[in-house]
């Protein structure tokens, strides 16, 4: 097979790296790829969300699957365009239509599916720059912290949690009268605050049946004791301690199959990943928000533990036949330590000269955020590599990843030293 995935992060890379074992694999392209995904296929110079270049490519390639990374190009519509395009009809793409992606694409849209299908969420209204004086008394009928959420697509930023209420009340303004995240926040989501500790659980779903992969733990913050600014994510931890089988069984009765149900009585043919960001509150889950797409960090952990044929599971995605695919998942922990750019996720500088990738000493170094210049490879993003290991206990696999990355050099390097350190001797 030949296979195109669409995107330049370090999920990309761990999508490339997992299906670059593939015996079913014939060539690998991945657009625009980074300095990491060139070791396992090649890049094209193609951004994932110019449709025609991709066009061109799938049909110049014989590219016969499609996986797409990120969600801009999901909620934009690449998998409809296939489908509207006589030349690419027949090619499967890997994510969901436009339709599907609302779950990302439109907080409002995500919140109404979950009330409509019983899935357990926060209490919730949505209001927009007509509607902001509504908004401000409804702030006043809740407990702090206050959450609000830009529906549309803020790149991660688009969410902010205060306590208090005058702050609140200000922000929700400049959100919606003010433009705070442009048209994402042309619409607001106001819910309530659900306590309890965090983890994110992934589905894989031919819109039929499905396959619940492996939970993982994030850290979003930059400062070490999760303080500090919101980032796209400071490391992960695979699987979580406090998400034992009895508590995914919950999530699957009371959150996975409700979804896959609701999505098939609204008609909607989902084919891809949902991302369920949940909330563990004594063992009872809620659900958070939905993605349309893998996680990033989480799919450096989630993906390395999955000991099946990534592109075999694909396959059954794209013919609707994932249940009799083999899918196992190795017992072992991995964490994955995310290496960032000075003044990230503020103001950072590129370019920076890389050292010390060639002795990983067992651990898989994804590449985030890198390009090559000649045969060097230099930082072009915030989040420059995730450094994944494996373990028997979550202490042993983060020290593994801590000292491959002590190896890796560039100017202002900065990484967490905390990562997984809460759930080492999780008691619950």
């Amino acid at each position: 097979m030949n296979v195109l995935i669409l995107g330049s992060g370090g999920r990309e890379h761990a999508f490339a790296w997992k299906i670059a074992q593939s015996k079913q694999l014939e060539n690998l392209y991945i657009a625009p790829g980074n300095a990491g995904t060139a070791q396992c296929g090649t890049n094209v110079n193609i951004s994932a969300t110019d449709f025609d270049a991709i066009k061109n490519l799938v049909w110049e390639k014989g590219i016969d699957m499609v996986l797409v990374g990120p969600e801009d190009p999901l909620v934009k519509g690449i998998h409809d365009y296939f489908l509207d395009d006589e030349v690419l009809k027949d090619i499967p793409v890997i994510g969901p239509k436009k339709d599907g992606a609302q779950l990302e694409g439109s907080k409002d849209f995500s919140k109404q599916f979950m009330i409509k299908h019983g899935v357990p969420t926060a209490r919730y209204q949505s209001f927009t720059g007509k509607t902001v004086n509504d908004g401000k008394k409804f702030l006043e009928t809740l407990q702090p912290p206050f959450v609000l959420k830009a529906s549309g697509l803020a790149a991660g930023k688009g969410v902010l949690i205060i306590d208090d209420l005058k702050e609140a009340q200000t922000e929700l303004e400049n959100m919606l009268l003010n433009s705070k995240f442009g048209e994402a926040s042309e619409t607001v989501v106001i819910e309530e605050f659900l306590k309890g500790i965090e983890l994110s659980v992934f589905v894989l779903t031919d819109g039929k049946s499905y396959k619940i992969l492996p939970a993982a733990k994030d850290y979003k913050r930059i400062g070490e004791g999760d303080t500090g600014l919101n980032t796209g994510g400071m490391g992960a931890v695979s699987p979580v301690p406090f998400a034992d089988e009895a508590f995914i069984k919950k999530v699957e009765e009371k959150i996975v199959k409700p979804t896959i149900a609701g999505l098939r009585k609204e008609n909607i043919d989902y084919r891809g990943f949902i991302f369920i960001g949940l909330m563990n509150d004594n063992g009872e889950p809620s659900v958070i928000e939905y993605n349309c797409r893998m996680g990033d960090p989480e799919t450096e952990v989630v993906i390395p533990r999955i000991s099946s044929d990534l592109l075999d599971l694909l396959q059954g995605v794209a013919t609707q036949t994932l249940d009799t695919k083999k899918f196992e998942v190795t017992p072992e922990t991995a964490t994955t330590v995310v290496m960032v750019s000075g003044g990230y996720p503020e103001d950072y500088e590129k370019g920076k000269l890389v050292s010390g990738l060639e002795d990983h000493n067992g651990s898989h170094v994804f590449h985030s955020g890198t390009k090559f210049d000649g045969d060097k490879v230099l930082t072009s993003g915030g989040r420059v590599f995730a450094v994944t290991s494996f373990g028997n206990s979550i202490s042993e696999a983060v020290g593994k990843s801590f000292k491959c990355a002590e190896k890796i050099s560039y100017d202002k390097k900065y990484y967490r030293k905390d990562i997984g350190k809460d759930l080492i001797n999780w008691k619950g």
